[in-house]
């Protein structure tokens, strides 16, 4: 017996039609979707690698997305429709999963989508030379990819993983030839996915250029059209300063921007002359991940010390000017099914008990700087931020922690921005006191398994570098169970006892993506579900009337 999603053909959108002999009126046809043109979109990231496996960045899913595709769409309320995959099926014990593709699907670089290729693409992200990505972390769950005929993928598992569909549906399929490609660790045009538009051209530190692939028909059932892309091209330039983004769109030189600061939010709210659109993100909060193998952090008393020192809430509004939202748990409110609202007010700012922890803890003396010293070493605690991460006045936020911290509790934040290269060696070497991240994914609650997992088992971003036993078995208790209500249960228990008994992170804000756009671009918007900006698809010009 297995549970079986067999999606009934169609677009599920109503037809447009026009009665012979009539046509629309001016102002009717103005409204109509265009065909043509080019849009320029200013962005906060550039992507560190266009290969959409090895990705870790958020904000460079809305360019990638544009080129490569999935085997299910998700819904608004976390359901599928489908993709790339027609069809699907659990096996009862939760350890095989079959897809039917569609067979009408071609890749960029002119090769057929076929059950060979899908496999292909299971089959390299469990290589350890090749992957590092999140999706790495479904995949290791995999024991056997295959393509059992052209158009059916079967994929077993070792043990039930509940999450699995979750991740396996959402990660991005490349062409059999990509992986041959001396492109392959940065991308470029020979890394070819099926997306409604083609990689044209990436100047570095500056644009990329997608153009139409005029042979594509195969959006998802909950896309707002089928057949090719409205557009002829999309170009997306990198502007990384939010000032420079604002007055980009206000003066004209780009149709739409996203990341939009507190401060700059009031010039497009209300304004007939532009749309503005905000959606908080699925996934992990803005966190500040204390480490518990090195340097002061490994003391639980000082790790609880630093989420009591901080007035999250008045460091928000100070920096977001209300436009972002305070977080408490170890998930987004955007992720229904498992976040726990119950911790909301459970901890939070209380310099006397900061204080009086220290003093346990034995950092009772002070330097001529005010911070706390103990045997002669002040209370330095490292955070390592990464520049490739480093956006949304994350910079400004993390200066007004520093500042709560000394002035609430005397302990010294020393902040250490990194390049790409550096953040890894760190992070395996585990040498910080900190380390502050949010995760965007598209599965319920699976990103708690990415940071809390010990790293040698599935833990990439177990940046706590917790491998607390008992964290350990809640997963291990959680994913072997298909039952929601279930799983809620295990990961409220796990959350308390990482941020109330623990204290491995401090979350601080829930990422919260924005879209500013001329009146004139129509059909911009955020992925249903994961609600991230969405990619250029369904985007169309409206010409002056």
């Amino acid at each position: 017996m297995v549970t079986r999603r067999d999606f009934l053909a169609g677009t599920g959108i109503a037809a447009l039609s026009l009665s012979a002999g009539l046509r629309p009126s001016p102002t009717e046809a103005k409204d109509l979707p265009a065909s043509g043109g080019s849009l320029s979109w200013g962005v906060e990231t550039e992507p560190s690698t266009l290969n959409p496996h090895l990705n870790g960045q958020a904000k460079a899913k809305l360019i990638l997305r544009n080129a490569y595709e999935t085997l299910l769409a998700r819904t608004p309320d976390g359901g599928y429709v489908p993709w790339l995959a027609k069809s699907y099926s659990v096996s009862d014990d939760g350890k095989t999963y079959t897809f039917t593709l569609r067979d009408d699907v071609t890749f960029s670089d002119g090769e057929k989508l076929d059950a060979a290729a899908v496999a292909l693409n299971f089959t390299k992200l469990k290589e350890p030379t090749y992957s590092g990505s999140i999706s790495a972390g479904h995949v290791s769950y995999v024991s056997e990819a295959i393509a059992v005929d052209s158009h059916t993928v079967v994929l077993k598992l070792n043990d039930a993983y509940s999450p699995f569909l979750d991740g396996a549906a959402g990660i991005e399929i490349l062409s059999p030839k990509s992986f041959s490609s001396s492109q392959l660790k940065s991308g470029g045009p020979d890394i070819a996915g099926t997306g409604p538009f083609i990689l044209d051209r990436y100047v570095k530190g500056q644009e990329i250029r997608f153009k139409k692939n005029p042979g594509y028909n195969w959006a998802p059932e909950n896309a707002a059209h089928q057949g090719p892309a409205y557009l002829d091209e999309v170009i997306y330039r990198f502007l990384p300063e939010s000032a420079v983004r604002t007055g980009a769109l206000t003066s004209g030189q780009v149709h739409v921007i996203e990341g939009i600061a507190g401060n700059d939010a009031a010039v497009f709210k209300d304004n007939p002359d532009f749309t503005y659109q905000s959606a908080i993100n699925t996934g992990t909060p803005y966190t500040l991940f204390l480490n518990v193998t090195a340097g002061p952090t490994t003391d639980v008393k000082v790790r609880k010390a630093v989420l009591a020192a901080i007035d999250v809430e008045r460091v928000i509004a100070s920096v977001y000017r209300g436009e972002r939202k305070r977080a408490w748990g170890i998930l987004t409110p955007a992720d229904t099914d498992f976040y726990d609202k119950s911790i909301e007010g459970r901890y939070g700012f209380d310099a006397g008990l900061a204080n009086s922890l220290l003093d346990e803890a034995g950092w009772t003396a002070r330097d001529a700087d005010g911070f706390r010293t103990k045997d002669g070493k002040r209370l330095t605690i490292e955070i390592v931020q990464s520049q490739a991460t480093l956006r949304d006045q994350r910079d400004i936020l993390l200066q007004a922690v520093q500042a709560q911290a000394r002035q609430n509790a005397g302990i010294d934040l020393a902040l250490q921005y990194v390049d790409a290269g550096t953040y890894a060696n760190r992070q395996k070497d585990g040498q910080y006191g900190i380390i502050p991240n949010s995760t965007t994914t598209q599965e319920n609650g699976v990103t708690i398994y990415f940071h809390y997992l010990p790293r040698a088992k599935g833990g990439s971003i177990n940046y706590s570098r917790t491998e607390a036993p008992e964290i350990s078995a809640w997963l291990a208790e959680a994913a072997s169970t298909l039952d929601a209500g279930k799983r809620f249960e295990i990961y409220a228990e796990l959350q308390r006892f990482a941020l109330l008994d623990q204290a491995l992170g401090l979350p601080l804000y829930v990422p919260d993506d924005q879209i500013a756009a001329s009146i004139a671009v129509k059909g911009v918007g955020f992925r249903p579900f994961k609600r991230l900006p969405e990619n250029a698809y369904d985007i169309w010009l409206q010409q002056p009337a």
